[in-house]
């Protein structure tokens, strides 16, 4: 049995599953865990697995792998992942994030591996890619790239079909790229003040604009003028994102997943592609964007497509 795990700064979520191609089953899911000592995601990934293989009448001894999809940055400590990710870490950015601990990391490997013998941890947006290069909207494509728009903003990148994860496995943090000066309420989690995640992450939006990025959607959706606006600046800080990194690695197409994007794609898409669309066609002509082929199951099965 193997256990699929994916962390997000908003929440935690667990399946499992008897092989690598089978269904995933007993998903439950919380809020990731943010207070108390910088363990409390690990020992929270550890309930659940036990309460996962409980509703499902499993013994907690026959998971014998995890795979783990988890928003980055990560930090090395004794050759152990540990978690540097501004949306859960709070000591990073400091208490003008809000976030309640003072975390620079978050201890996640160490303590799975006592437990589980065999444990893989990636990037979640790689770790995506990975599966929609498998089941979704990625199949048979070498350059290609996967990029979620959720509580942050993430990538993974795939170029002459080998998947590009950098020193410590961080590669395709892209969404820490700078896009803008002296935004003041553009502070990322990170420390930086107007990269792409502070300026039009979900929780961004919530806080620059003094709503929840649901209602500002469902005002955008209605036709009201501000919100629109608003959403028109998001896609174009977002879409210049997608569009550099076309230009800047010769990509085929991107999927797009995380809850922003997916709740709102039929508003978000062709305003994204319209970034896109007629700016140096020798790179970009064809170049198309699509909606996640797995959906909103990208971030479970992106946990089972590291255990092979």
């Amino acid at each position: 049995m193997r256990a699929c795990v994916d962390i997000g700064g908003t929440k935690v979520a667990v399946s499992l599953s008897s092989a690598s191609d089978a269904p995933l089953a007993g998903r439950i899911s919380e809020p990731t865990a943010k207070e108390g000592d910088n363990d409390a995601v690990a020992r929270q990934i550890l309930r659940m697995v036990g309460e996962a293989c409980e509703a499902q009448g499993i013994d907690e001894r026959a998971i014998d792998a995890v795979g783990i999809s988890s928003a980055g940055p990560f930090e090395l400590r004794d050759g152990m992942i540990e978690l540097a990710t501004p949306n859960i870490c709070g000591g990073i950015a400091g208490p003008e994030r809000g976030l309640p601990n003072t975390w620079l990391t978050a201890i996640l490997e160490a303590p799975l591996r006592q437990r589980f013998g065999r444990v893989r941890i990636e990037n979640d947006a790689v770790a995506a890619l990975e599966a929609e290069r498998r089941w979704g909207a990625l199949q048979g494509l070498d350059h290609c790239a996967y990029v979620t728009w959720s509580t942050g903003v993430g990538v993974g990148l795939c170029v002459d079909g080998r998947v590009l994860r950098g020193k410590n496995g961080n590669a395709g943090h892209a969404g820490h790229s700078f896009t803008a000066d002296g935004d003041a309420d553009a502070l990322c989690g990170c420390g930086n003040v107007g990269d792409v995640e502070g300026l039009a992450a979900g929780n961004a939006l919530a806080r620059r604009f003094g709503r929840s990025a649901a209602d500002l959607f469902a005002a955008a959706q209605s036709g009201e003028a501000k919100a629109l606006g608003t959403i028109d600046e998001a896609c174009r800080v977002v879409g210049r994102l997608l569009y550099n990194l076309i230009v800047t690695l010769d990509l085929e197409g991107i999927s797009l997943g995380g809850s922003v994007f997916l709740n709102n794609s039929e508003l978000l898409l062709p305003r994204l592609q319209a970034q896109i669309d007629g700016r140096l066609e020798a790179l970009t002509r064809k170049v198309r964007l699509v909606p996640a082929g797995l959906g909103d199951k990208v971030g479970d099965y992106a946990a089972l497509a590291l255990l092979d």
